[in-house]
């Protein structure tokens, strides 16, 4: 969530075994031009050189991403990198238009409600076909619903989407029909990747196979993919008999990069086709690509939330209480102060530099028909004297040392869980310690790897929070309901931080079963609202997607929205279907041929790899940037 992210959809998840991952930086030699270090007759020659000019004129994609992927397996991932992935290799039943972000045709070619809007028919496109040359029907569809209906591992990711599902046949290979408990507006919107029955029936255990193991992997979405090392790499290869025609690059490679400058420099050289950042590139990076030879800077209004966001005590449905989460966050004058002691302009200004707009509702602006500001009289604006009255207020006076004292007589000194990796995470917590402390609250920065662990086990007080929100925003709602939290205390639910709040929940079952558009954006207001009357989800930023690609790689590539929109995360497949590259002779900054860079690169960080092995993974989006 990051956050996805953002992002770790689904009611009920398994908790999974830790993964500790140490990879090598490394690509495969199918990039690189084969070796001949022995003497060859002449056809021998002949046939390696045609075969190393086939090499080289080669059209490569490559992405640098600074988010791992947590797992491969549709029914698990919530991070951005894995579920923008998971739209390449498998189709879901609708997509969104990139000019506009309303709903498109994708597997299913067309969907119609009863007039109770209790049954609803899907007729399945009959030219999709699996990788594999296999038909993809509406009997695959209704089997991926079914198992996630009945099996809780397979709920992990997208589970919210068909919790109100009554049952789910295919009457015919391109017919779908789902029949509801009770009416739900997500309809059109089932953000949920369709599986190849015949595959995905063979596994034994949704909760732990991470589907990376056996390669290709058969899907039928724009792209196949064909190898993978966990914190290196993802490369995947056109589907050519994709219905809606192949992909123009021969390969698409995500390659993986901890620090954020270098990844930088890497496209700087050529040995990148684009990047993205964490997930946007900072300003200092983004102004020092402008100007140069064959980049192009995309700044454009994102799709994500940047928050601060509360441990209002970690909970299970079966009520047990657990992690260690500060015991003044359960008061809500509290977390209220908190509020009004971040000077959201001076973020802007001086973190972001002016690449994102002030936080306010949950839902960022691009979505205007559901984001929400608090009227005047409702906003927790910067206040410092204000926020030390209500921290007064609430029983948590200044000793003679000017420190705020927890009910058990210790300094209240908040941890705030931040990624190592994020600078923005870093810059804002320093801001943040200064403003707490003038409030006489301590603030200790936990700038982890992996802040999954804690966060899973609620052992933390404050988190640095973002998710990617989709054009329906039912998914990044649903994570904040009593329905998202674990079972029990050892399982893992989707929620994002623990929020069990019954007026939400009444709120969010209104806006599912609405199909009034006026009515669910004003019902989707009311729990923005909610949220911020209660605290838990201090939205600060809503930041730009700031990206850059070399223009002498990629010719063109589709934005979304087309007027002013990002490259990166997209909700559907557009960008790197669409991306067309540049002419192969032309000359990267340096004066070599890209595609030259790309395999020169390859051969030199070959040698890092066997740095380490790694595990069956299963990662949280929270604060990872959901999809």
């Amino acid at each position: 969530m990051n956050t996805h992210d953002q992002p770790n959809r689904g009611r009920l998840r398994p908790r999974l075994l830790a993964a500790a991952a140490a990879a090598a930086l490394t690509l495969t030699a199918g990039l690189a031009t084969p070796l001949n270090p022995a003497p060859q007759q002449a056809q021998a020659k002949g046939s390696q050189q045609a075969k190393e000019s086939k090499q080289e004129s080669k059209k490569v994609l490559t992405v640098a991403v600074a988010q791992s992927v947590d797992s491969l397996s549709p029914f698990l991932a919530s991070r951005l990198l894995s579920t923008s992935i998971h739209r390449l290799m498998y189709e879901y039943l609708t997509n969104y238009d990139p000019a506009d972000n309303h709903t498109v045709p994708d597997l299913a070619t067309k969907w119609e409600p009863s007039a109770d809007k209790l049954t609803w028919t899907y007729t399945i496109r009959s030219n999709s076909k699996w990788s594999d040359g296999q038909q993809a029907t509406a009997q695959d569809a209704a089997w991926t619903f079914n198992k996630m209906m009945t099996d809780q591992g397979a709920a992990t990711a997208n589970g919210s989407f068909v919790t109100n599902f009554r049952k789910v046949t295919a009457p015919s290979p391109t017919q779908l029909v789902i029949e509801l408990k009770k009416p739900q507006a997500t309809m059109g919107a089932l953000d949920v990747p369709i599986v190849p029955q015949h595959i995905w029936e063979k596994v034994t255990d949704f909760s732990k196979f991470n589907n990376d193991q056996s390669f290709p992997i058969v899907g039928n979405g724009p792209f196949v993919l064909t190898d993978y090392k966990a914190d290196s790499y993802v490369r995947l290869k056109p589907n050519k008999t994709f219905w809606r025609g192949a992909p123009k690059f021969d390969e698409l490679v995500f390659k993986y990069f901890k620090d954020q400058d270098a990844a930088v420099a890497a496209l700087r050289k050529g040995e990148v086709s684009f990047v993205a950042g964490s997930p946007a590139l900072t300003p200092a990076q983004a102004a020092s690509l402008k100007g140069e030879p064959n980049i192009k800077v995309n700044d454009a209004p994102g799709r994500r939330f940047y928050a601060l966001a509360t441990n209002p005590g970690a909970q299970a449905k079966d009520g047990k209480h657990f992690g260690d989460g500060a015991e003044s966050l359960l008061n809500q004058k509290v977390r209220q102060a908190l509020f009004m002691a971040i000077d959201r302009k001076t973020l802007i200004d001086k973190v972001f530099q002016g690449h994102a707009v002030e936080g306010e509702g949950y839902i960022p602006p691009r979505f205007s028909t559901y984001h929400w500001k608090p009227s005047a009289n409702q906003e927790l604006a910067y206040d410092p004297a204000k926020a030390a009255q209500l921290l007064d207020a609430a029983g948590y006076k200044k000793n003679a040392d000017g420190k705020r004292l927890e009910k058990n007589g210790k300094p209240i000194d908040y941890r705030i869980l931040c990624h190592a990796t994020d600078p923005n995470d870093k810059a804002v917590g320093q801001y943040v310690k200064e403003w707490f402390g003038k409030l006489g609250i301590g603030v200790t920065l936990n700038c982890l790897d992996n802040v999954t662990d804690p966060w899973l086990a609620g052992k933390y007080d404050l988190a640095f929070d973002g998710w990617s929100v989709n054009p329906d925003p039912d998914f990044v709602l649903s994570i904040h309901t009593c329905g998202a939290l674990p079972a029990t205390p050892k399982d893992t639910g989707a929620t994002d931080n623990f929020i069990c709040d019954k007026k939400y929940d009444e709120l969010y079952d209104q806006q599912l079963a609405e199909y009034d558009t006026a009515k669910r954006a004003d019902l989707v207001k009311q729990m923005e609202s909610r949220l911020y009357d209660t605290g838990y989800m201090n939205v600060m930023a809503y930041p730009n997607a700031v990206e850059a690609y070399r223009t002498d790689q990629i010719k063109s590539i589709e934005t979304m929205p087309k007027a002013a929109g990002n490259i990166y995360g997209q909700d559907g497949y557009w960008s790197w279907w669409s991306a067309v590259p540049a002419d192969a002779s032309g000359a990267s900054s340096d004066g070599s041929s890209s595609t030259g860079v790309i395999i020169g690169i390859v051969a030199g960080v070959v040698v890092l790899m066997g740095v380490g092995a790694f595990f069956a993974m299963r990662r949280r989006a929270t604060a990872e940037d959901r999809e």
